[in-house]
């Protein structure tokens, strides 16, 4: 199938393209580089302009008030969100409509190139290469872990230019199909409804997402992959010219090269792919542990109750932890998840100030829905207040 994006790549933008593409051995760089600087710009744009400007016109009680970095993770979030639906929804349409990816053998899912399928890299790679950029400019926000994740993610799928089973890359994009949920647990949080019904009902729709697409999903391709490559690292090679001009889908082999698999370019493939998936399940368990520790059983909420209903008279103040690391890939779904840590700290009121409390620490708002005055503390603050 070809590229069903319906602008071509420039004319100039491929020239200048080429010469990094050949030294990297990227040769279908050029045909998708208009699309990985679209995403990107695309991403940039949102982040700095769109997702304020909204975000601030939906929410001006809640997002105009909120710490600085707090901001950041808020709109970091609103493009995770855009980024996860419009690429697994592309992913899910090529997979759907390209008639070729059904007739590929082992050969063509290693070696083989598919337009369609360099769309989804070029749109994936455009994200990741945005990711990298955004850790960059804030690594003290966002952690070492997020910019070395960045890295490996935009190398990995760097590899489909190779090509290198660029028929995977639709396949495995549909991790992000858990993505939305987890960016909805996390804004539940900073719009006041943690504990909701309607977070509850996220949270089981996350789960099930993350098991479905991750776990299982993501298990059976991964083993498939496996047999690919491996197939690969043992062949002896083919004869590529006759391939080319005289067997069905010589298009798709058109630049597959004689010889097997380069073992570095196996190990990195596999090896990555191993840590996400246990990465993977680590998470899961995690994210199973988080949504006990925020959902209490009848008799715990029932004191809750009995606790809430001391805001009207008691003047108690609401602290709330928020994770300040921006784990945004998708990648770190625990730290996302934690982001969301659902003990409430409940403090007397004492005069109209918090000691020690500034736009680095934590932030003041008004929850009107409950008369209170809402104390969002970073986690770092959280742990030293909380007794």
């Amino acid at each position: 199938m070809h590229d069903p994006f319906p602008v071509p790549p420039p004319t100039f933008l491929k020239s200048l393209t080429t010469p990094i593409a050949t030294a990297l051995s990227l040769p279908t760089l050029p045909l998708h580089i208009h699309e990985l600087l679209l995403a990107t710009c695309t991403y940039q744009l949102i982040c700095t302009v769109v997702a304020p400007i909204l975000s601030s016109y939906f929410f001006p009680r809640i997002y105009p008030t909120l710490p600085r970095r707090t901001r950041l993770n808020w709109d970091v979030h609103v493009v995770s969100m855009v980024q996860s639906i419009v690429v697994n929804g592309l992913a899910l349409w090529v997979m759907w409509v390209d008639e070729e990816r059904g007739a590929m053998g082992w050969e063509e899912r290693v070696w083989g190139y598919d337009g369609a399928g360099g769309m989804i890299q070029g749109f994936a790679a455009g994200y990741f290469l945005w990711d990298l950029l955004v850790c960059l400019r804030w690594v003290d926000v966002f952690g070492w872990g997020m910019l070395a994740h960045a890295v490996a993610a935009l190398v990995v799928f760097s590899l489909g230019f190779r090509p290198f089973v660029n028929f995977y890359g639709p396949t495995f994009i549909l991790y992000e199909l858990s993505s939305p949920f987890l960016n909805m647990h996390w804004f539940f949080d900073k719009v006041h409804m943690t504990g909701s019904r309607a977070q509850w009902y996220n949270g089981i729709l996350l789960l099930a997402s993350f098991f479905s697409c991750r776990l299982v999903w993501g298990t059976y391709q991964s083993i498939r992959v496996y047999q690919d490559v491996w197939a690969g690292l043992h062949h002896a090679g083919f004869p590529t010219s006759k391939r080319l001009e005289d067997e069905p889908g010589a298009d798709v082999m058109r630049f597959a090269k004689e010889g097997s698999v380069p073992v570095w370019l196996a190990c990195t493939y596999l090896g990555s792919n191993v840590v996400l998936n246990t990465l993977n399940f680590y998470w899961f368990g995690k994210m199973i542990e988080t949504v006990k520790k925020r959902f209490r059983t009848p008799r715990q909420e029932g004191s809750r109750g009995a606790a809430a209903g001391q805001h009207a008279t008691g003047g108690v103040i609401i602290v709330e932890g928020t994770e300040m690391d921006g784990g945004e890939d998708e990648a770190d779904e625990k730290s996302a998840m934690e982001a969301a840590d659902g003990d409430l700290l409940q403090q007397q009121k004492h005069g109209a100030g918090i000691a020690g409390l500034g736009d680095e620490n934590g932030s003041v708002t008004i929850d009107p829905a409950r008369g209170t005055h809402v104390i969002q503390l970073h986690k770092t603050e959280v742990r030293k207040r909380k007794v």
